[in-house]
């Protein structure tokens, strides 16, 4: 399979009509001024001389309301990329944008220069935390949106955030479900973050807004993550990318950073079904081997960070010793022997048996 590269292209807050109050693009993108097709191409290029050959490249614009810039900016933006793409040196062409940007004039044009994918920055389906975070729209324009995307035979993205100004943990399985239902072809999670020169720094130095602690969003996206997991939903980011600013104690004020935030939610989720699996067999421990054998993505995953799960096995479990071995298998699966005793475990069937059993509250 050939690598998949992208070229980001970010162009903050240009065409947001509103400045949600957890929002600011010129801090997450370390950028503070207007793209131009000057600016497109020069990246384009810089990008494409790092990248190997046949590999399968993806210009993709980040940052603001894509489709909230006039048209005639659109036009100019992508006509870089699709040049490129017409003489097949890029493959795909993506781009974000606010779900109320969306109608049949800005997609017909997005048609004529070959864009394939739209994320919508959806954040919630509550009506009363967009509300509150001022993010000027309604649920029902989600839904007519994402409807609008499919018709016109675009891949479909979508974008949630936890842990916003009046969210709850049921909030967001609500936003987390009915995600499900549009069926996209991709997600984006993000624990909510106070970020500087934000009406949500305010709101948080004055007390009225209280960030997730990492734990609690950990927890809270292990569910979210198995839900989309089970569900055959590609989840392409976990926490939002770290930058020379986006690192708590600069840019970031307070909230659930790290910057291995995925790999400390899917260690969890290893975690927590490993505890699932020993209770359902009640399989003796004490003083006993542990040999994990799993896919190489898995290995780091599986022992988490600073090894974090294989100490807590070791001292909830009494193991004698742990030890997690590559092997040429499915990611789905770990093979599991302690002593004598050996299994091989089927994650997404474990976490579907627990979904099913889990009390899955919603509005």
């Amino acid at each position: 399979m050939s690598k998949h590269y992208i070229i980001p292209i970010f162009v903050p807050h240009f065409g947001c009509p509103h400045d949600c109050i957890f929002c600011n693009q010129k801090k997450i993108t370390g950028l503070s001024t207007n793209v131009t097709q000057y600016d497109v191409e020069e990246i384009i290029l810089k990008y494409l001389s790092y990248f190997k050959e046949d590999a399968f490249i993806e210009v993709a614009f980040y940052g603001g309301s894509f489709t909230a810039i006039n048209l005639q900016t659109q036009s100019d933006l992508l006509e870089i990329p699709y040049k490129y793409k017409k003489k097949g040196i890029i493959n795909e062409i993506r781009l974000s944008t606010r779900p109320d940007a969306i109608d049949d004039l800005i997609l017909n044009n997005l048609k004529r220069y070959e864009v394939d994918t739209i994320e919508l920055g959806v954040q919630s389906l509550d009506n009363e935390v967009l509300q509150v975070s001022e993010r000027g729209h309604t649920p029902h324009v989600v839904y007519s949106s994402s409807k609008l995307i499919r018709d016109y035979g675009f891949k479909l993205g979508l974008q949630m955030m936890v842990g916003l100004p009046r969210d709850t943990f049921e909030k967001s399985l609500y936003t987390c479900r009915e995600f499900i239902k549009l069926s996209p072809d991709c997600v984006r999670i993000y624990p909510t973050l106070v970020v500087k020169d934000t009406f949500l720094e305010k709101q948080y130095s004055q007390g009225i807004y209280k960030p997730l602690s990492i734990d609690e969003a950990i927890k809270q996206v292990a569910i979210f993550l198995m839900l989309f997991y089970t569900n055959n939903i590609n989840v392409i980011r976990v926490g939002l990318q770290p930058t020379d600013n986006i690192q708590m104690g600069k840019d970031v004020v307070a909230g659930p950073f790290h910057p291995s935030f995925r790999q400390l939610v899917e260690a969890y989720i290893i975690r927590f079904l490993f505890d699932l699996y020993l209770r359902k067999k009640n399989i003796a421990t004490r003083g006993k081997n542990l040999i994990i054998e799993a896919n190489s993505s898995l290995i780091s995953i599986i022992a988490g960070q600073k090894a974090a799960n294989i100490d807590y096995w070791k001292s909830n479990y009494l193991f004698r010793s742990i030890k997690i071995f590559k092997k040429n298998i499915n990611r789905n699966y770990i093979s599991l022997y302690i002593n004598d005793f050996c299994d091989n475990i089927n994650l997404n069937k474990l976490m579907e048996e627990f979904l099913e059993s889990y009390p899955l509250k919603t509005k």
